[in-house]
């Protein structure tokens, strides 16, 4: 578990120092319209929650650690050619790989974490996602003294913490062959088949557009550079605060717990539109911040033991992937109708935030938790925790 965390932390603090700059860069250094950068955003989303269908299930048969060093092998190549890019075909590229590398990382951490008994899960996942936001945190202002380089030395940068996570995932123990499905298209219709899962995936799908916009709206409004810095920084330390909350006694996986942080997360988008294009007073920024932040801390941990308790055994991949799908078709069509809606000016931008808050609180109003396996049918309940 130690390695995953560590794996987590280099990829994170890479990710976030450069994506938390790359907007004002696409904006301002190359010139892009706001609609351009969206669909740009939009294609590295759309590869990424596209491919994981099928690599949700590629993920269980392969064995998680090896799809985990190959995804970051992917990723690193993406970041490199993201910081050479000048162009849009060159930008594309990156975003494909980008996309590609997301799809193979999240299910292989994720399913390693749901390998550990359900007593130390918990904790696991909430070390995982507290590294992430530890470096969340971290990766921004970072990002701001690579800068001084140049973006394309904050871009490599990235890719050298994406190189160094790979090579982690290369000392995880491999999953022998034999305690592995046989077959993609089984996991893939094992999942599709499960119609309660569907209905929790469904409705919790819009849970990915809730977390990622608020990296694309913030820079949108030309607060500058120094307030979104501190906006994400907000954001990454109350998501890693209430982990510890969530971890206690199984509250993650009590299904009020995933309303309350889509709820959370409506409500901060709600508190941007009062954020006047240009900047305003910064404590209204920072409250939409400790809303989406709680939001996002709450909603993560909700999710994947969701995922986990309903997945039968060495089939996470194939149920993550069902879910990432459905999330990244919504984060992809909502993504593009917030970009458009900014380029309409005020009124456009208003309404994309509003919209993003009528969203959430309709998911959390369809919100329901399928019903939890027993403990007989999860061999993983009798399972030490994996070091």
């Amino acid at each position: 578990m130690t390695v995953i965390v560590s794996v987590q932390l280099a990829i994170s603090l890479g990710f976030f120092a450069v994506m938390a700059h790359l907007v004002a860069h696409l904006r301002h250094d190359l010139g892009m319209l706001a609609g351009t950068i969206t669909l740009v955003l939009g294609v590295r989303i759309a590869v990424q929650y596209g491919l994981l269908l099928p690599v949700g299930a590629v993920t269980d048969v392969i064995g998680p650690a090896r799809a985990g060093a190959l995804a970051c092998a992917v990723r690193a190549a993406g970041f490199a050619l993201l910081g050479a890019a000048g162009g849009f075909a060159e930008l594309l590229g990156a975003a494909v790989l980008l996309g590609a590398g997301g799809a193979l990382f999240h299910p292989a951490a994720q399913s390693l974490l749901a390998g550990v008994a359900p007593s130390g899960r918990a904790r696991g996942f909430a070390a995982y996602v507290a590294a992430g936001q530890v470096a969340a945190v971290a990766g921004p202002p970072a990002g701001l003294a690579l800068l001084a380089g140049g973006f394309t030395t904050l871009a490599g940068a990235a890719a050298a913490a994406w190189a160094v996570a790979a090579l982690l995932f290369l000392l995880l123990p491999h999953r022998p062959a034999a305690a592995r499905p046989a077959g993609v298209l089984d996991g893939a219709a094992t999942a599709a088949r499960d119609r309660t899962f569907l209905c929790f995936a469904v409705a919790a799908a819009p849970s990915t557009l809730l977390a990622d916009q608020v990296m694309t709206v913030v820079p949108l409004k030309d607060v500058g550079s120094g307030a979104t810095t501190a906006f994400l920084c907000v954001v990454a330390v109350l998501a890693s605060v209430v982990q510890p909350w969530c971890a206690a006694s199984g509250r993650a996986g009590r299904p009020w717990v995933l309303r309350a942080g889509l709820l959370c997360s409506g409500a901060g988008y709600l508190v941007l539109m009062a954020v006047p294009t240009g900047g305003g007073p910064m404590v209204v920024l920072l409250t939409a911040a400790a809303l989406n932040g709680l939001g996002n801390g709450l909603t993560q941990p909700a999710v994947f033991q969701a995922i986990a308790r309903y997945a039968p055994a060495h089939r996470f991949g194939a149920y993550f992937g069902v879910l990432g799908f459905l999330s990244g078709a919504v984060a992809v069509v909502g993504g593009l109708a917030v970009g458009r809606l900014f380029d309409a000016g005020g009124t456009g931008a208003a309404a994309a935030l509003a919209g993003l808050a009528l969203v959430a609180v309709a998911s959390a109003a369809a919100t329901r938790a399928p019903a939890a396996r027993s403990e007989a049918a999860d061999p993983r309940r009798s399972r030490s925790p994996t070091p």
